[in-house]
């Protein structure tokens, strides 16, 4: 699916899909999502008017957008808009990160996959990026130790994985598994690689990540394992999160996308990562 900007009746810049676009000038819904949540991410709180007006439908199309975010856990809905549920610090659910830089996720995905040699045993981490991930080593033959339940359910059934679980609690909708069980599992085993989702990382502060329950299983995965392939898009790159997972040096290869900020590549660059755009 192709977009492209039009001039609005108010000669404002609209997106419109190519998909649609001939027969019922409507924009595709899951695109439609991802530039509201967007449009909320700059701005804290968002218009049903002016969002009808940039995206080139009707209110009534707007208030049923929302109503589906807010039921997803992404925004609370106000008088005549919505706002964000979510202060810098926390993190949104997996369901509404799911919807954010699709494009971007699915090829850094590709591109960290490729950096797999077959027959390599890999601990792969959970999160939106991860998940991608998941859905691009289908076709490969690999033992995976997953630190979620959803990229079992993508990858169960491959004829080439072998699929490891390391226990541990479950969080309630994100699926992770965290706790001492988890973090016990690689005491005893140890992997080629270990493919890290991030939500932030930054030459100084290093990697870190919203949860301290999480960060405590993703340092004992490091750990384990004889290099760190972390995983993340341009949003992630020089954000600084709660919970600081490992130093900077503890990174082999991040692999993000074209739109990083270059100044902060550099800087990361320079502290020894290799950097790889997708």
């Amino acid at each position: 699916m192709t977009v492209r900007l039009c001039r609005g009746g108010n000669g404002q810049l609209v997106a419109r899909t190519t998909k649609n676009y001939d027969r019922t000038h409507t924009m595709d819904v899951h695109l439609r999502h991802h530039l509201i949540l967007q449009s909320l991410q700059e701005h804290g709180e968002v218009q049903v008017s002016s969002l009808a007006s940039e995206l080139d439908c009707s209110e009534m199309t707007i208030r049923r957008d929302l109503e589906a975010l807010e039921e997803l856990g992404g925004l609370r809905r106000v008088h005549g808009g919505a706002v964000s549920l979510y202060l810098s610090a926390e993190e949104a659910p997996f369901e509404i990160r799911a919807l954010e830089n699709i494009e971007a996720k699915t090829a850094i995905a590709a591109a960290a996959v490729d950096l797999l040699v077959e027959g390599e045993t890999v601990i792969l981490d959970g999160g939106s990026t991860t998940m991608e991930v998941a859905r691009s080593m289908r076709q490969r033959r690999l033992t995976v130790m997953a630190l979620a339940l959803r990229p079992v359910l993508e990858l169960d059934g491959c004829s080439g994985i072998k699929l490891l679980l390391c226990g541990g609690e479950v969080r309630t909708r994100e699926l992770s598994l965290v706790g001492s069980l988890s973090e016990h599992a690689f005491s005893q085993l140890r992997f080629d690689t270990f493919v890290m989702g991030i939500c932030g990382i930054d030459a100084v502060a290093g990697v870190t990540t919203q949860m301290l329950a999480e960060a405590d299983v993703k340092r004992a995965a490091a750990k384990a394992a004889r290099r760190v392939i972390a995983v993340a898009d341009a949003s992630k790159i020089g954000r600084i999160a709660f919970a600081h997972v490992c130093d900077i040096t503890d990174i082999d290869i991040l692999v993000t996308d074209a739109s990083a900020d270059e100044l902060t590549v550099n800087e990361l660059i320079a502290a020894g990562v290799d950097v790889r755009r997708a």
